[in-house]
């Protein structure tokens, strides 16, 4: 980040406080208000824009709109897997994905951008709380009067 300012440092401490969390570009206007910052909307957009460029954070396109969130490793190889049960977004720090990126890149001739890569399953916790459904293949009939 060649310039940066006094607002992206807020926005950029105010993601890294909320690490696991995606947070709307609104919600950050609100936060850092809340803060003491007098900053408006645009403003917020413009650093979150040269925030992702530098690699800082991650821009997260869902039905509903973007949001935001921070990324520890800049570096480039990073990945995100989302919860499907509970909407948690997480950044697993894991070498072994970039050999599958560099088989599809030479058997497949299809080149991955890892950083709007985004893997979908169920968390440890949510994977951990119901594990009869957790389990890939497993197909469990409920009948109707197994309903509560």
């Amino acid at each position: 980040m060649p310039y940066n300012t006094k607002q992206q440092q807020a926005v950029l401490a105010c993601l890294a406080a909320k690490r696991e969390g995606c947070i709307t570009a609104l919600e950050l206007v609100e936060d850092l208000r809340r803060q003491g910052f007098s900053v408006g909307l645009t403003t917020v957009y413009r650093q979150l824009e040269r925030l992702e460029q530098a690699g800082h954070i991650h821009k997260i396109n869902m039905e509903d709109g973007a949001c935001y969130q921070y990324c520890a490793h800049p570096s480039g190889d990073c990945f995100l897997f989302k919860c499907e049960r509970c909407g948690r977004i997480l950044h697993p720090d894991c070498a072994q994905l970039a050999a599958l990126y560099a088989h599809l890149e030479q058997a497949h001739h299809f080149s991955i951008n890892p950083r709007k890569t985004m893997l979908y399953g169920l968390c440890d916790l949510c994977a951990e709380a119901e594990p009869d459904t957790a389990e890939p293949g497993n197909n469990k009939t409920v009948e109707m009067k197994d309903l509560p």
